[in-house]
Parts: structure tokens; C-alpha cells; sequence
């Protein structure tokens, strides 16, 4: 259930119905700001360009097949993402180790890295087949290839003998390129974005991008859960039941592997990139330009400072946001009611940031970030005592609703603490970035935001298993310190009893931890916003 923020465009995780849906939003919001930052940057540039050129002005109606096709692109870039997602909560109910989920989480990186390699995708490309063209088609191609690979081999992958589990090193491998192969399609989309509709509907590119990313996610993240479980279908969808859901990951990985080859295929083909004189142009960068861009705007005292307090001010969340929904999974909570959680969350997270950016558009929205943070810190409490209440009231036939109520309600709480410290950030971003270097700017902050949360999320899931004591009850002379050892214990007829929980240890830990940033460090954060704004201005390196 990590209720975590992380991931930019640019720069991604996880929640009460799973720790990863709350990367994805995080990673849609920050494309919007991002988007619009760069938006911007292109109308100044513009009105500099082709003064005697006739204005030519496009209706949406005019461009209705742009928009489709950038809305069909970023749905196919939320389906790899909710894939991945849903990867976790499979393996912990075939009660992997929390070492193993600490080592797949690594998954996820690749979206808060993707800067790393951003600049080449901006400035190598043909220029005859096309700038963005040139990195979409071959990436899409290479996507459905694994998703047709995946669809062969990811149930020997997933499979648990009793003795020997999911083999999470070739898993973690095997997606990890996954991930990179859709975050480096994510740089392209949301480059040809840009380009591909008029200056007057450039506007519509986020609502694309957080439309088309938000229903892909679902899609492969909620409804492949739904349609996989075997309870879900055979209680909603069948009248006799099955020992199988509706689709299996294997069918689900074919299907979508077949749909990105066909329509990438059709894109190559049929669309031409930026061929009408009228749509805006890009500038080209070269690669090590920008990249020393970047370094110049890294050593600057201010983005120093707030760089390394970003990376550390999420300590504080790791355990609920990371550990949290896989231990609901652990103690019996279907994989697919949690997923289902996200639905009724989705109005609530539309108008959060609306009615939220109403206080942080001044000039000092990080005072809503310090006023949050305490309130999230105890919602982690919350959420280990949660866990912790859940066996109590798990039933024959399940959970009652109003456990299910008490769920949704704690994580509705948590998403206001959440999205008022993202919201807040991300204002910051926007306030202190360079207009001159906007974008890069813009995508320097986002990506350090989101390795904040990817570095304390997969630490917290790593210690969960040293911190935590089991014993085999059943089988004398045995014991359950490795995964192997509990095999034996279970083949010996014994079983694994948790006497000692690491996780509430860590929940503990982690608040503590979270309140002495709070008092040390969250003053100094707040303490940049009196910085003048050329302390975040930096001179190009020429």
C-alpha cells in the first residue's frame, strides 16, 4: 500500500490498493508542470521566429486526430507502468521475502533516472524519419517484443514449487529493461507532444498526458488484478465459478504485446512528424551542453541544499508507504480489493491538487509542505496499527465492509497529507526554476524529488525481514531464517509463525526519524523560499 510520492515525468508507487498506484500519479502531475513550464518557454521562443509568416489559427476539431493519437500513446505508456505494479502484490501472495520485494523494487527507478539519458533522446534522432519518431518506433517495437517474451516465460518466472520461489533476479532483470524501455518512451511522447498540435491547442497535451497515463495504469494495473483474481470473477462476473480469473498475466501480456506492435506499425507508416510549417519548433541541445547545464545548475549553493534535502526529507514515510499495502496482502486482504481502491480515490485526487494549489501559489509554498508533514508522519502510525488490527476482524468469508470503509477512509486521509507536500514542492519547482533553462531545470528537481522517495521505500523494504523473528512451530529442530529453511519447516510438516514483526519497528523508527528531519531540517527548507531569485539563476556554461 504504499502510499508513496515519487516519480516525475520526468524525472512514478504505491498506496493503500498498492504502493506503486501513488508513483504513477506523482509521475503524471509532475509531467503536467513540467509540460506547461515548457510549453511556456516555446511560446517566447516562438514570437521571436517567422514574424511575417501568416498566423494560422486550428479549432480542436482541426486536430481531433492529433489528440487522439497523443492520448492512445500515453495510455500505452501507463500500461508497462501498471504492470509492474502489479508484479509485487502477485509475489506477495506467494509469500516471497520482503528481501526479494526490496530487490524487484528496483523496477522502478528507471523513471526517476530517466534524465540520466533524457539528453540523448533530445538531440540524436533522423532527421528524415523524424526527432521523436526516431526513439518512439523502435522503443514501442522493442516494448511489445517483451511483452510477447513475458507472455511465455513470466509464469515459470512466478512459479513456487514449495521449495523454491519466483526467480526474482531474472524478474527484476526482465523488467527493470521493461521500465527503461517505457520511461525512454515517455521522454519521446512528451517531447513530440509539444510538437505535434498548434500553439493554440498545445494546451491539451497534458490533459493527454494525465488522461492517457491515469486510464493506462488502470488498465494494466486494477482491471488486470480484478480480471486475474479467480474470487473476483467467480463472485462479480460468473455464474458458475473457476479454479482461473477471466485472463491470466500471460494472456494479458499478449494481448498488450500484440496491440504495441500493430499500432506502432501504423504510426510509423502513416504518421508524419511535424510536417505542417505552422507548428511550433523545437531547439536543439546538444548532448553535452546540456549536460553541462545540468552540472552548472547542480553546483549552485540554493539547488545544492534543497537537492539534499530532498533526498531525505521521505525517510520519515518509507515503512507505511512502501511496506504497508503488502503486509494487508500478507495478512489476508485480497490483492484486488486494494487495487479496487483506487477507484473511489480518483475525484478525490483530481480536485486535491486544484483546491490545494489555491495556498501554495503565493510566494512561499513550502509552508504548506511543513505544515503537512507531522500529520503524514502519524498517518503512518495509523496505518501500522491498521496491519496490525487486521487479522482481528478477517471473517470466513472475508473482510466486513466496514474494514474495508476504515481502509478506504485512511487512505483518503493520507492522500490530503500527500498531495499538500507534493502540491507544495512542485510549486517550488516552479517558482525557483531558471526561465532561461526551464524544462531541464524543472526535470533536474522533479528526478532528485522522486529518487527521495525510491531510495527510503526499497531500504524499508529490505530491513523488514532482519528486523523481524520467526519461529517453526511443528516441526522440532527447525527453523524459518531463510527461504529455504522455511521450506523445509513446511515440508516437515511444520509452519512459520511471525513472533516478532520488523515492520512495526520500522513504522516506529521511521516516525521518529521523520519527526527529527522535521524539526532540523524542515525550518531549513522553509528558509530557501526568503533566497533571492538569482541565488537560483544560474550562467550557462559555454
Amino acid at each position: 500500500m504504499e502510499m508513496n510520492e515519487s516519480t516525475t515525468q520526468n524525472g512514478r508507487q504505491r498506496k493503500h490498493h498498492t504502493s506503486w498506484t501513488m508513483k504513477m500519479n506523482e509521475r503524471k502531475h509532475a509531467t503536467d508542470l513540467e509540460t506547461e513550464e515548457r510549453e511556456t518557454l516555446l511560446q517566447g521562443s516562438d514570437s521571436e521566429v517567422g514574424h511575417s509568416a501568416p498566423k494560422v489559427c486550428y479549432g480542436l476539431k482541426d486536430e481531433l486526430g492529433n489528440v487522439c493519437l497523443l492520448l492512445f500513446l500515453y495510455v500505452l505508456q501507463g500500461i508497462p507502468l501498471g504492470l509492474a505494479g502489479s508484479i509485487p502484490l502477485i509475489l506477495q501472495s506467494k509469500s516471497v521475502s520482503y528481501t526479494d520485494q526490496a530487490f524487484f523494487s528496483f523496477v522502478f527507478w528507471p523513471f526517476s533516472l530517466k534524465l540520466l539519458w533524457a539528453p540523448l533522446v533530445d538531440s540524436i534522432y533522423f532527421q528524415r524519419f523524424g526527432r521523436r519518431k526516431s526513439w518512439l518506433v523502435p522503443t514501442q517495437y522493442l516494448l511489445g517484443l517483451f511483452m510477447l517474451y513475458l507472455s511465455y516465460t513470466v509464469d515459470s518466472l512466478l512459479e513456487n514449487d514449495g521449495q523454491k520461489g519466483p526467480d526474482i533476479v531474472t524478474l527484476t532483470a526482465v523488467f527493470f529493461l521493461f521500465e527503461f524501455l517505457a520511461a525512454t518512451q515517455d521522454i519521446a511522447v512528451d517531447g513530440w507532444a509539444l510538437t505535434m498540435l498548434s500553439r493554440e491547442n498545445v494546451g491539451y497535451a497534458s490533459t493527454c498526458n494525465s488522461v492517457g497515463q491515469t486510464a493506462g495504469y488502470f488498465l494494466g494495473n486494477v482491471l488486470f488484478l480484478a480480471l486475474e483474481s479467480p474470487n473476483f470473477c467467480n463472485k462479480y462476473l460468473r455464474f458458475e465459478p473457476q479454479a482461473k480469473g477471466i485472463v491470466t498475466l500471460s494472456d494479458f501480456l499478449f494481448f498488450w504485446g500484440i496491440v504495441f506492435l500493430v499500432t506502432t506499425t501504423l504510426v510509423a507508416i502513416v504518421k508524419k512528424e511535424n510536417c505542417n510549417k505552422s507548428r511550433p519548433k523545437e531547439e536543439t541541445q546538444g548532448v553535452m551542453e546540456t549536460y553541462k547545464l545540468l552540472f552548472s545548475i547542480i553546483k549552485m549553493p540554493t539547488v545544492w541544499t534543497f537537492c539534499v534535502l530532498l533526498l531525505t526529507a521521505k525517510m520519515g514515510f518509507s515503512a507505511a508507504d512502501a511496506v504497508t499495502g503488502l503486509k494487508l496482502v500478507e495478512e489476508g486482504v485480497p490483492k484486488e480489493q486494494l487495487a479496487l481502491l483506487a477507484v473511489p480515490m480518483v475525484p478525490l485526487q483530481i480536485l486535491l491538487p486544484l483546491i490545494i494549489s489555491k495556498y501554495t501559489a503565493g510566494p512561499r509554498p513550502l509552508d504548506i509542505f511543513y505544515k503537512a508533514f507531522p500529520f503524514r508522519l502519524l498517518i503512518g502510525l495509523e496505518f501500522a496499527f491498521l496491519v496490525w488490527w487486521t487479522p482481528s476482524v478477517k471473517q470466513d468469508g472475508g473482510f466486513p465492509v466496514y474494514y474495508y470503509i476504515v481502509v478506504l477512509l485512511s487512505y483518503a486521509v493520507h492522500q490530503v497529507s500527500l498531495y499538500s507536500m507534493y502540491v507544495a514542492v512542485m510549486a517550488f519547482h516552479a517558482k525557483v526554476s531558471d526561465p532561461l533553462i526551464g524544462g531541464t531545470y524543472m526535470t533536474l528537481l522533479n528526478t532528485v524529488s522522486n529518487l527521495g522517495g525510491n531510495w527510503p521505500s526499497t531500504l524499508a523494504l529490505w530491513l523488514v525481514d532482519p528486523l523481524t523473528s520467526k519461529e517453526c512451530k511443528g516441526a522440532k529442530g527447525q527453523t524459518c531464517g531463510s527461504a529455504e529453511e522455511v521450506g523445509l519447516c513446511t515440508k516437515l510438516g511444520g509452519a512459520c509463525v511471525t513472533t516478532f514483526d520488523g515492520y512495526y519497528v520500522e513504522s516506529v523508527v521511521c516516525v521518529v526519524i521523520g519527526f527529527g528531519w522535521w524539526f532540523c531540517l524542515g525550518k531549513k527548507m522553509r528558509k530557501l523560499q526568503e533566497e533571492k531569485t538569482s541565488a537560483w539563476q544560474c550562467r550557462r556554461t559555454k
